[in-house]
């Protein structure tokens, strides 16, 4: 019995020494956590995507409160709340939200299944990063779109398909929230977040395959090859040639569609624009009349009068 009592006597004196310990452990070695940091999480998405560049929506409030001690909120984005979660956030930390334009992803590859024939079969496992590592892919440009589908796996938000038709992705622009999740996925750097423009219009380079224009037009009908015509067109210097091939900036693009009537190998797409409206026909300049030559006019026919025989008497 004695032994008993010493065994549950010593224990309990282990476990409030223990407690002691950690309690003044957890007292020195406390970390500070600023209770805003919670209030501007409990606002955001929890989408976890990491389009804001932090990890996680708990990283993404530290680091926004971290900026409004700094100042300023300038360059601070939940790409999947936008511009209404930003003005809570702001509002919690007494700031004003910065402005910023809406993003969307947009695939930059046009090489589809008519434009880019298949030259290989490739027999693996169904990974662009995979593909991109172990072969060129089955098309003769090593550039463009591998079509396994590594960036529809990373959307969380359901915003990317697969075609099947043409074999390459395409966005929902309603659901896409610009997080960049499906262009870090992308191992050929075919996807790009740009603004998306007013009313959703937008001018794109769909290729970005950087071989020299004879190699291009060998591997895809409707690839870049710098011929440099949209460059010449374009008066707002929105267009650039580098690598051997065309980028249109968002920020300098006035819309005019110039690049696009110009470039010869219809690499240059309008997205949401209006049909064009078709060019009135001119009609054809007649032809001046031949002038008839004068005829002229007809000499009337004179009759000569009958000549009046005369009947000589001969003389017997």
């Amino acid at each position: 019995m004695n032994v008993i009592l010493i065994a549950v006597i010593s224990l309990g004196a282990i476990g409030l020494i223990a407690a002691i310990v950690l309690y003044l452990a957890s007292k020195k070695f406390a970390v500070y956590e600023d209770p805003r940091i919670n209030q501007v999480a409990a606002v955001l998405p929890q989408a976890n995507c990491g389009g804001c560049g932090y990890p996680g929506c708990n990283g993404f409030a530290g680091a926004c409160v971290k900026a409004a001690d700094a100042g300023s909120l300038e360059g601070k984005l939940c790409p999947v709340g936008g511009a209404a979660v930003m003005e809570k956030v702001a509002g919690i930390l007494g700031m004003q939200a910065a402005e910023t334009e809406p993003r969307i992803a947009v695939v930059r590859c046009n090489g589809s299944c008519e434009n880019r024939p298949r030259i290989a079969e490739y027999d693996g496992v169904r990974s662009c990063a995979i593909a991109n590592a172990t072969s060129g892919g089955e098309t003769g440009c090593t550039y463009g779109c591998l079509g396994c589908g590594d960036c529809v796996a990373a959307c969380k938000f359901g915003a990317i398909h697969m075609n099947p038709e043409t074999g390459l992705p395409e966005v929902d622009e309603e659901k896409c929230t610009a997080c960049g999740a499906c262009a870090k996925a992308c191992p050929r750097m075919i996807i790009e977040i740009r603004l998306k423009g007013k009313k959703g219009r937008r001018m794109i380079v769909k290729c970005v395959n950087k071989d020299k224009g004879a190699v291009v037009n060998k591997a895809c009908a409707v690839g870049c090859i710098a011929c440099g015509k949209c460059e010449k067109v374009c008066a707002f210097g929105a267009i650039t040639i580098a690598n051997n091939v065309s980028y249109i900036d968002a920020e300098k693009c006035k819309l005019c569609r110039k690049c696009e009537e110009a470039c010869p190998k219809h690499t240059i797409h309008a997205i949401n624009f209006p049909p064009r409206k078709p060019k009135p026909e001119v009609a054809p300049e007649a032809a001046p009349a031949t002038a008839k030559p004068v005829e002229a006019p007809a000499t009337p026919k004179v009759e000569t009068p009958a000549k009046e025989e005369v009947k000589v008497n001969e003389s017997k």
